[in-house]
């Protein structure tokens, strides 16, 4: 094996690392110099900054003609952040769930799934569907901004949980975020390439490369942002990323891909009829576990752990067309 093939691995999970530590910071700090909430900072700078790559992702599929890429990156991506990440990370540190996401952004992240769902039904989603999503995403972000601005209870408060607002300035946090999610995807870039070069050493096939590093390797900022997040105790910006990531994804990345793909994301049936229905059932999940005691235990962390395993088992035997 090409020891350069083990150092761009081992780099890229060092950058990963430090990219979700400079953005988790400079998400706090922002949270603190602005008065807006972390959860709001979560759900929508964090969420926007982690879901950068499936929008890059699914728009340089459209221009090139594979519009219907989109569809499967979000569908998957969205169904990966509820039930690995959220499971992960409430396995490292049971999370703490804010009322608004009970009442509002889970119930929305339901509402959006179902009407992707529902615009899909005719076989694909297209140009005014796309406007449609757009619309929505840049109502919401607007809404949250405002919403959380008028919630919070003055600067002293953010003072005395992330220290003075004054000591780092708007540029330097903003930097400080920037820097992150540059480093985020530079290393997420770097431990897939790594880890895909590594498994063909072993000779491990393509299709279970596909199924597993690949897929999970565009969602690595949104895992190693929540799980440092977790670890800080951020729990705030950890949940808040999922929740807005998944309505970025279906919003934003679906809205933007819909918009400019010259004839819409073509809908195949087995996504019409099996993983948007999956991707729905994972957000309904969510409001049973969210509602006891507004926090995710360990064991219901390993609960979607659990499940994410089975649906990857079920897509990989679906794959092989085992009799299973």
């Amino acid at each position: 094996m090409d020891v350069m093939t083990l150092v761009l691995f081992g780099l890229g999970f060092v950058l990963l690392v430090g990219g979700a530590e400079w953005l988790v910071r400079g998400a706090s700090h922002l949270a603190a110099a602005s008065g807006i909430p972390p959860l709001i900072i979560g759900l929508t700078v964090v969420a926007f900054g982690t879901s950068a790559p499936e929008l890059a992702v699914s728009v340089q599929s459209a221009l090139n003609g594979q519009a219907d890429i989109a569809l499967g990156n979000v569908v998957g991506s969205n169904i990966l952040n509820v039930l690995l990440i959220l499971g992960l990370a409430a396995l490292i540190v049971p999370l703490t769930v804010s009322h608004q996401l009970i009442r509002l952004d889970v119930p929305l992240m339901i509402g959006v799934s179902l009407l992707v769902w529902l615009l899909s039904l005719d076989g694909s989603l297209g140009r005014l569907d796309g406007l449609l999503l757009v619309a929505g995403i840049i109502a919401y972000t607007a809404f949250s901004v405002i919403k959380g601005r008028q919630e919070s209870q003055g600067g002293d408060e953010f003072e005395q949980e992330f220290g003075d607002p004054g000591r780092r300035g708007m540029a330097w946090n903003l930097g400080l975020i920037a820097a992150g999610l540059a480093l985020l995807v530079l290393g997420a870039s770097w431990l897939v390439d790594g880890a895909v070069m590594i498994a063909r050493y072993f000779g491990i096939s393509e299709l279970i490369i596909g199924l597993t590093i690949v897929s999970v390797g565009t969602s690595l900022p949104e895992i190693a942002a929540s799980v440092v997040a977790s670890l800080r105790g951020e729990r705030d910006i950890a949940v808040g990323n999922v929740v807005g990531s998944n309505l970025f994804n279906l919003l934003l990345v679906l809205g933007v891909t819909a918009t400019v793909a010259p004839e819409g994301i073509g809908v195949a049936p087995a996504a019409l009829y099996f993983d948007l229905p999956v991707m729905i059932a994972v957000a309904l999940a969510c409001l049973p576990i969210f509602f006891t005691d507004h926090r995710i235990d360990r064991w219901e962390g390993g609960l979607f752990l659990g499940y994410y395993l089975a649906y990857l088992v079920y897509l990989l035997l679906n794959s092989l067309q085992h009799d299973a």
